[in-house]
């Protein structure tokens, strides 16, 4: 009787015959596989051991100084018609990209192991988790990959049963920046990555399977693959509500899925709950609400600026059991990085006697690789099957000027509108609209495996009969005084206006109805204990409504770039939200009279 792995030993088969390894290793997932790969690459010199009395069970990887991060223009996505992967993605036709990448592939492998690593996207026994197959010649892949998926046997039994999987080649190849390609083929449910060891090219569970395919097969299969954080906000009386939020590089992410509460909210009885920091995974329960998952198992996340006094929880849980990429080292052989204390390197992430003229120790893109479970907030719930039941969205951007500390869609559609024109500065602009902010929708800008356009008109889909929608808010923590410094704290009193969300959400309060949206009375923020500047609380809740008529125009031409794809729903949102504004005044605006600290 045909077995439905079938199709599987064919597929490996066949990228073997091209790629001519010495071998090949089905991984299982076991301790007994993990360590012989740790003594594999500790000989190698692919891993080198950090002070294990101090870091038990850490290791550091100093990956080729040419590959340190993603590179957006070499990773393409690969659709029959130009125009379904939209002008949010580098296209190349399927045929010609399988013939460039599998030139490529021909003989990669000789000298090396070919390793096959089955892997779970979500909890095992969840219907909303989707399997894969990763096949790479990288250890420290495998490594990774047993972190941060659901990886082995257990994984492999799933696909038996289910008879589907996504398919993901992987080579190192030569580090060769001029034949590095990461392609995508959605209508194939396929990865093909070539010339890069760093994890978003390379470990191919996270961004190519869990964001770019899996939206693509979300949009077909009715839900949604995003990139946000799951938390999980108790209150006093041990109520939780879970939040989704999308943020783009550099704006507190990670910090915010391991919040933890202000010393007098920690004395009232509030806790926060992490239930994933960077992808989420969203489907209509049968109650009308959105239900999510974290499809991660683990955290890969940006070393430098995670300290005790920004993320505390991260700290804690990165002195055992993790692997270190591209930061420097102490003299006592501990990881370092930028701002984690005031130590000093000996070593940067090259491996040279560390000499501030050469730079950052760490790498500025230097990362951990940790089982969420090593997590102090962990919450269990990110194993629950069923997911979690989302209560509030929210998008956010660095912005250090015009945009209020919070604001709250009026519904669903222009929710949709906030998500499609969120922004965030990319370096330190003197002003706000311009060349040096990115129009980054839903924080997916690289992500999305297919048009914006078609994305926006999905995500509007959910707007449908019995649909119990979260409220959707947009935050933005960045804004600045006129002598440049922050206005609000943010970390931990970041709580402060997620308590405000879910007032909102519980119906407890009321809001100050603007042209762009819902804004807090600012007597309902909880401010107690908190210092803030003369007159910050007023400026951070205030409407500027000349600023923000060039901000919806900026958002109109960024959205016209989409032509006919881009759904009527949104152009008519944007078109009475313009005209609101164009009907008030600045004096007369009720944010003016907001209360000041």
């Amino acid at each position: 009787m045909p077995s439905k792995l079938d199709a599987l030993n064919r597929w490996v088969d066949e990228v073997a015959a091209r790629t001519r390894p010495d071998r090949v290793h089905w991984c299982d997932g076991s301790e007994a596989e993990s360590r012989a790969l740790t003594e594999l690459m500790l000989k190698s010199g692919d891993l080198l051991e950090l002070n294990q009395h101090t870091h038990p069970g850490c290791y550091l990887h100093r990956s080729d100084p040419r590959d340190v991060a993603r590179v957006e223009k070499v990773t393409l996505i690969c659709t029959k018609n130009e125009i379904d992967a939209g002008p949010n993605n580098h296209w190349m036709a399927p045929a010609e990209a399988h013939k460039k990448i599998d030139a490529l592939f021909d003989g990669c492998m000789r000298g090396r192991t070919m390793y096959v690593i089955p892997y779970c996207m979500g909890p095992l026994g969840s219907p909303y988790a989707r399997c894969g197959v990763e096949i790479t010649d990288s250890p420290y892949v495998v490594a990774n990959m047993r972190i941060m998926t659901r990886m082995g046997t257990a994984a492999l039994e799933r696909i038996e049963r289910e008879g589907r999987f996504v398919r993901g080649q992987h080579s190192i190849g030569t580090l060769d920046p001029a034949q590095r390609w990461i392609m995508h083929f959605p209508e194939e449910l396929t990865i093909k990555s070539y010339g890069s060891g760093y994890g978003g090219n390379a470990l191919l569970g996270k961004k190519c399977h869990a964001l770019r395919i899996a939206s693509f097969q979300a949009r077909s299969e009715g839900w949604l693959a995003e990139h946000m954080l799951i938390v999980g906000i108790e209150n006093p009386r041990g109520e939780i509500h879970y939040i989704a939020a999308a943020f783009p590089s550099a704006c507190g992410k990670t910090n915010l899925a391991m919040l933890i509460p202000p010393e007098g909210y920690r004395r009232d009885g509030w806790k926060v709950w992490t239930v994933g920091d960077d992808i989420c995974w969203i489907t209509p329960g049968k109650d009308g609400r959105l239900y999510a998952i974290n499809p991660e198992a683990g955290y890969f996340g940006v070393a430098p600026g995670t300290s005790n006094k920004t993320n505390p929880n991260a700290v804690k849980m990165l002195d055992h059991d993790a692997i270190f990429t591209n930061v420097a080292v102490t003299a006592d052989n501990d990881p370092w990085w930028e701002g984690l204390d005031d130590r000093k390197p000996v070593r940067d992430w090259q491996g040279r006697d560390y000499d501030p003229a050469n730079g950052p120790a760490a790498h500025p893109n230097s990362r951990f690789t940790v089982r969420a479970t090593q997590c102090p907030s962990w919450s269990p719930e990110a194993e629950n099957p069923e997911g979690v039941p989302i209560s509030a969205i929210v998008f956010g951007g660095r912005r250090k000027s015009l945009v209020p500390l919070v604001f709250e869609a009026r519904d669903w559609t222009h929710g949709v509108l906030v998500g499609a024109g969120l922004a965030s500065e990319t370096t330190a602009a003197a002003t706000d609209v311009g060349v040096n902010i990115r129009r980054d929708p839903m924080a997916m800008k690289p992500f999305c495996g297919y048009n914006f356009g078609d994305y926006f008109a999905h995500w509007l889909s959910f707007d449908r009969p019995n649909a119990r929608l979260p409220k959707i808010f947009h935050v933005n923590w960045f804004r600045k005084g006129q002598d440049g410094k922050f206005l609000w704290p943010g970390f931990g009193d970041n709580l402060r206006v997620l308590e405000w969300m879910l007032k909102r959400v519980n119906g407890e309060c009321g809001a100050v109805e603007t042209p762009i949206g819902l804004l807090p009375h600012a007597e309902d923020l909880n401010t107690d204990g908190l210092h803030l500047a003369d007159g910050a609380l007023n400026t951070l809740l205030a409407l500027e409504a000349e600023g923000w008529r060039a901000e919806l125009q900026a958002i109109g031409e960024y959205l016209d770039g989409y032509g006919d794809r881009l759904p009527q729903d949104l152009r008519d949102e944007l078109k009475n939200e313009r005209t609101a504004l164009e009907d008030v005044n600045e004096s007369s605006l009720p944010q003016k009279k907001a209360a000041t600290l």
